[in-house]
């Protein structure tokens, strides 16, 4: 029998104590005799979240299949948890050997989202692993940073030795054969992190030094050393078909947010939207052939006994070979009654016929994201949708039995008018226009339903809108009353429903985003004051933040409230994804002139992804 970390007795005390106990169905034991390396993957936010998070679960399934290493999964503990942790001091524990992770390795956080850098510090401070990485002594694990957050490293460049820049299957297994030789050798570990910033995709930032001007931005970041790159290079998998993919995923003993199978489909977006990060640092597109997609999809359903199966891509309605992907999963679903979830669906005849084969029977609501209410709008942020395309959409789903549909805008979206906000309730009462006019009242299923929701737009590091301002709480919640009060006025109003964002949180999300490493002060500071889990609403404390970024002599609205020059130098400039600045800076100024640029696969745009050497940059 395994001893659990926690005993029975603070286990009864605290909230769902599954989260913490391990063994679940598939994860992996070792015998640490055996293994030279001992990695600790952790997510910093609760365990039902990080549960559904793939990228782990690619990471967890690549680590274990090494005979030499023992990877492990920490989430962070939930906060009746973490206040027995620090009166009793237990260290923070591996799910798999209940063993400390301030005696591991490696410790690695994958980061999602800006709004958990709080919990970066929860999980270092339970760990009892310094803070800030130039305390930590010999014997202290390497802490590493990968995920979308790390394309701007720089708000959180303190805390971690080693920021792991792109997809985690190409380097890791330099790096732990630098390691092995590091400790075979005797190298201290300031000579191993030398080394490892050679490692093309690592980025180490206390052996690179920024300069500010003046007025408080950047004028030059360049390294201590020599041999060590100026710039970091993305890393790309490239073949994702042949890459590492598991079959047989931890099964969680609580219901997790996304209680399902997950099958990945590609990487990448043809679509370039300007507000999007995701479309732009996971270029190129890179397509999985279908027939390995159905043998991985076998597996899942044979290895896991969940009752859902999710495509995972950033527009599966892209995907070649869906549709014959999708016949397939019909015929192995249909009879172990599993359902089939397609996220990420554009809005046209191709997706609603894909859609009717999946909900034949069980008609649920359809969603889909315009993002701006007017097509001068939905120009400049390269949508690619028309008008055309919503009220065709809207109406084959409706003549398909549908009358649930779910909308997503954005406001505080660049050159945003009232005009555009006043489109987004005038779109949902066209909407809901179009079912009473198209389908007979014998045959309606209840009346239309239009729920439209708003999140608040916040400017990303390498996307054409990284130079856009923002702006105060007050004024977007103005926005969404302006919307609000026109949802009123339709003559559907009574169909539709209207859902908005917190503007506070926007706000330092977006101080995150693009923010430099003086900030990391300032995190330090919400952490002492008692913030982690600022993704959640009952944790988050907006004068904490204000206040601990203005007590370390920053000006808040200097990171939001202005637009940028387009030569300033930003603090995440020293990456290289692949895509150009000069193409963001051509976008962000065709975006100005409300002109769409064609998709990936329509007409290449010349954005620099194509030095990858593969996806959809070479279908033709």
């Amino acid at each position: 029998m395994r001893k659990l970390a926690l005993s029975d007795e603070i286990l009864m005390k605290v909230d769902k104590p599954a989260r913490y106990i391990g063994n679940e169905f598939n994860s992996v034991m070792k015998d640490t005799s055996q293994v030279n390396i001992r990695f600790a993957m952790c997510f910093p936010d609760v365990y039902e979240i990080g549960m559904s998070h793939l990228g782990i679960q690619i990471l967890y399934d690549m680590f274990n299949r090494m005979d030499d290493v023992w990877c492990e999964r920490v989430y962070s503990p939930w906060p009746d948890l973490h206040e027995i942790m620090k009166q009793e001091n237990i260290p923070l524990f591996g799910l798999e050997s209940q063993e400390p992770i301030k005696d591991f390795d490696f410790v690695a956080m994958t980061l999602q989202y800006e709004m958990c850098y709080t919990n970066i510090l929860q999980i270092l401070d339970l760990a009892q692993i310094p803070l800030r990485s130039r305390d930590r002594a010999e014997g202290c694990p390497i802490v590493i940073a990968g995920g979308p957050c790390t394309y701007n490293p720089e708000p959180i460049a303190d805390f971690f030795d080693i920021f792991y820049i792109g997809e985690g299957e190409t380097q890791y297994g330099n790096l732990f054969e630098l390691y092995k030789k590091a400790k075979a050798d005797g190298l201290s570990r300031e000579e191993f992190l030398h080394e490892a910033a050679k490692i093309e995709g690592l980025y180490v930032p206390a052996l690179y030094d920024v300069e500010y001007n003046e007025d408080g931005t950047i004028r030059c970041m360049k390294p201590k050393y020599d041999d060590i790159p100026v710039k970091i290079k993305k890393q790309v998998q490239v073949d994702l078909t042949n890459s590492t993919y598991p079959e047989a995923p931890v099964v969680p003993f609580i219901k997790a947010t996304q209680d399902r199978m997950v099958l990945e489909i590609q990487r990448g977006c043809i679509r370039g939207c300007r507000f999007c990060q995701a479309g732009m640092i996971y270029r190129p597109n890179r397509e999985k052939k279908v027939e390995h997609l159905k043998e991985v999809a076998a597996a899942l359903i044979k290895n896991t006994g969940h009752e859902e199966i999710s495509l995972s891509s950033l527009s599966s309605s892209d995907y070649k070979e869906l549709d014959e992907l999708i016949t397939f999963l019909l015929d192995i679903c249909k009879e172990k009654k599993i359902n089939i979830s397609l996220p990420s669906l554009r809005i046209d005849a191709f997706s609603l016929d894909i859609m009717q084969k999946v909900q034949d029977v069980k008609k649920s609501s359809l969603t889909f994201a315009p993002e701006a209410g007017t097509q001068r709008l939905r120009n400049v942020i390269n949508k690619g949708l028309t008008i055309d395309d919503i009220m065709n959409g809207s109406k084959q789903a409706f003549e398909g039995g549908w009358n649930k549909v779910k909308f997503y805008f954005m406001l505080g979206l660049p050159t945003e008018t009232e005009e555009d906000m006043r489109g987004i309730p005038e779109l949902a009462n066209d909407v809901a226009a179009l079912y009473y006019d198209t389908v007979p009242k014998e045959k309606r299923a209840g009346k239309c339903q239009i729920t439209i929701s708003t999140s608040f737009f916040v400017p990303k590091p390498f996307t054409p809108f990284q130079w856009a301002r923002m702006y105060e709480p007050s004024e977007y919640l103005g926005r969404a009353k302006i919307v609000n009060d026109h949802v009123k006025e339709q003559l559907n109003r009574k169909s539709i429903r209207y859902n908005w964002h917190e503007a506070y949180v926007t706000v330092i999300e977006g101080i995150l985003a693009r923010g430099d490493r003086r900030l990391c002060d300032a995190i330090v500071k919400v952490y002492e004051k008692g913030g982690y889990f600022d993704a959640w609403t009952e944790y988050f404390d907006y004068d904490r933040w204000i206040d601990s970024i203005k007590e370390c002599g920053l000006d808040p609205d200097f990171y939001t409230m202005r637009e940028r020059p387009i030569d300033e130098v930003f603090p995440w400039d020293f990456i290289d994804i692949g895509v150009t600045k000069q193409f963001m800076i051509r976008e962000w100024e065709t975006a100005h002139k409300e002109t769409v640029t064609p998709n990936c696969r329509m007409r290449c745009s010349a954005c620099g992804a194509k030095s990858y050497g593969g996806g959809v940059c070479y279908e033709n």
